[in-house]
């Protein structure tokens, strides 16, 4: 396997692949969390125990190995607080697509915005690529609010493209280009 990849975001923040030993903290934030994140991300009813929280990360490790995207847990303060991800990476014509989700207890302190500033830098800097797509729920509002807050341009709507639990919702679509982003 090849090494684990490790971002340094700033002093109190590290993007770090998440490992077979974070499972139990990672269940534990979700877990804390549940409510919360229910609301906009259709994998919590399915993540009941460690277990699934494990399979989790041995999924996103053979993905990082098929070299089709990667996931990082957010440590802030040494402490496993969320995940981001390029959940899938289209190698053909170089575009990552961005996922992320904070627990609720450390929401409202930046992490996520510069955790996701650091994740573009190592999308066009380091895995060279052209564009990166951030998509949301339409009603998410603090979803949107990042992209938006780092320049994103929101390019469109796909209408009921996401089904939580018992409703559709919409998606609008962001995205950065990589001149774009060396202009900001």
């Amino acid at each position: 396997m090849n090494k684990l990849i490790r971002i340094e975001v700033n002093e109190h923040i590290v993007l770090k692949q998440l490992e077979k030993t974070d499972a139990k903290e990672l269940f534990q934030r979700t877990d804390d969390s549940r409510d919360y994140l229910r609301e906009w991300l259709p994998w919590v009813d399915g993540t009941t125990t460690v277990k699934d929280s494990l399979a989790f990360i041995e999924h996103t490790l053979e993905s990082f190995e098929a070299k089709r995207g990667i996931t990082f847990g957010i440590f802030y303060k040494e402490q496993l607080t969320g995940s981001i991800s390029y959940n899938s990476i289209d190698w053909t014509n170089k575009i990552g697509f961005i996922g992320y989700w904070l627990s609720k207890d450390y929401q409202g302190l930046g992490l996520m915005t510069d955790a996701v500033r650091a994740l573009i830098d190592y999308g066009f800097y380091d895995l060279g690529l052209n564009r990166i797509d951030i998509r949301a729920a339409y009603e998410n509002n603090k979803s949107r609010a990042l992209p938006e807050r780092l320049g994103f341009i929101q390019e469109g709507r796909i209408r009921q493209t996401e089904w939580l639990y018992d409703h559709y919702v919409d998606h609008v679509i962001y995205g950065m280009l990589k001149n774009d982003w060396e202009k900001k």
